[in-house]
């Protein structure tokens, strides 16, 4: 579906990150410089072009915007129209989570699961070692690695009905995993939050498991949040007997998936609280969009958005994928990259 053609800058005194932006001058962050207290205050964005980035340099640049010009536009068209035409549209894995955890893999909601049972905790690594490279392969066909992934997942959760898993086991597996936020993810939320800007998260994992890394992990709750993902069925004595819809993979969640995956429970230890109709989140027609693989783009297939900024994490393969990134997102965040940029980002949006 192609956007609206996004009208020229409209904001007669263009915000820090505007002019940071028409300027083409880059600018990066201190990396010793501590987190912002606020999300309004510290932290720069590193707006660089790929031109300027050489094979002599010794240091990674923390972002890279290809077109600023057009960023700069859609920043200005966003601004004028206000906090109430804007929703957000995130992926979860390696997106509001680190990729890297203490020097090792962070993991998935999927990876993270023990079941309990060791022969089908063994099962799903296989399955990940083997599936794995082909997702973050990009020499590898959309259309080729949509099949990959869905068979994937298709084995992946047939092992987790097989191999009885059960509440207890998420509730435990969560509390051990090497699993974190990235540090700006609680600011992003409570600015969207106090504005009454709907995020959506839509992932590939599991919505119970990610109910609980939210429950755990952040210890508070935020009404605007949504999680469209792979929900679970258990039986009365908490046992895992089936999936609900249809599969959803890395590569086809978009808001069309609205429609096939369970809401968010209505229970009180729901982090996330009643779902609101969705028909009211899709009149929100500007779309801040945050993902960390190309496919995640497709989030707001379904959406007749007018104006829409994605926001990249390349956490890998940088050298060999930045290209393709650049050219994809409006703004690629680079090294597992924390959220204070998109923090900012979000208060030039509405500030």
């Amino acid at each position: 579906m192609r956007p609206m053609t996004s009208p020229p800058l409209l904001s007669p005194s263009p915000s820090r990150l505007l002019r940071r932006i028409l300027s083409r001058a880059p600018s990066r962050r201190n990396p010793t410089t501590p987190p912002p207290l606020a999300p309004h205050l510290g932290r720069r964005l590193s707006l660089l072009l790929p031109a300027s980035m050489s094979s002599s340099s010794t240091r990674t640049p923390e972002s890279v915007v290809a077109d600023a010009d057009a960023l700069a536009r859609k920043v200005a068209a966003i601004r004028a129209a206000g906090a109430a035409k804007l929703q957000v549209i995130a992926d979860f894995d390696g997106t509001l989570t680190r990729y890297w955890y203490d020097g090792c893999r962070g993991q998935s909601s999927h990876a993270l699961l023990r079941q309990g049972n060791e022969e089908f905790d063994a099962k799903r690594e296989e399955l990940f070692e083997h599936y794995h490279p082909i997702e973050i392969n990009p020499d590898i066909l959309l259309p080729e690695k949509a099949k990959l992934m869905e068979e994937w997942w298709g084995k992946s959760h047939g092992l987790l009905i097989e191999g009885g898993l059960t509440r207890e086991a998420i509730n435990k597996s969560v509390a051990d995993a090497p699993i974190a936020f990235r540090d700006g993810v609680v600011e992003l939320f409570e600015f969207l939050e106090a504005r009454d800007i709907p995020v959506l998260v839509f992932s590939a994992g599991l919505a119970d498991v990610i109910e609980e890394v939210f429950r755990q992990k952040l210890h508070r709750s935020f009404k605007n949040i949504k999680i469209v993902s792979n929900r679970m069925v258990f039986n009365e004595e908490g046992r895992l007997v089936a999936f609900k819809g249809k599969t959803i993979h890395v590569l086809n969640k978009n808001e069309h998936s609205l429609d096939m995956a369970a809401p968010v429970d209505n229970s009180p230890e729901d982090p996330n609280g009643s779902t609101d109709d969705y028909s009211l989140v899709k009149k929100r027609t500007n779309v801040l969009l945050l993902g960390d693989h190309i496919g995640d783009l497709g989030m707001s297939d379904g959406l007749n958005y007018e104006n829409r900024i994605a926001a990249g994490f390349l956490n890998t393969n940088i050298e060999k994928s930045l290209k393709d990134y650049s050219e994809a997102f409006d703004i690629v965040y680079l090294d597992d990259a924390p959220m204070w940029g998109v923090v900012e980002l979000a208060s030039d949006l509405c500030p």
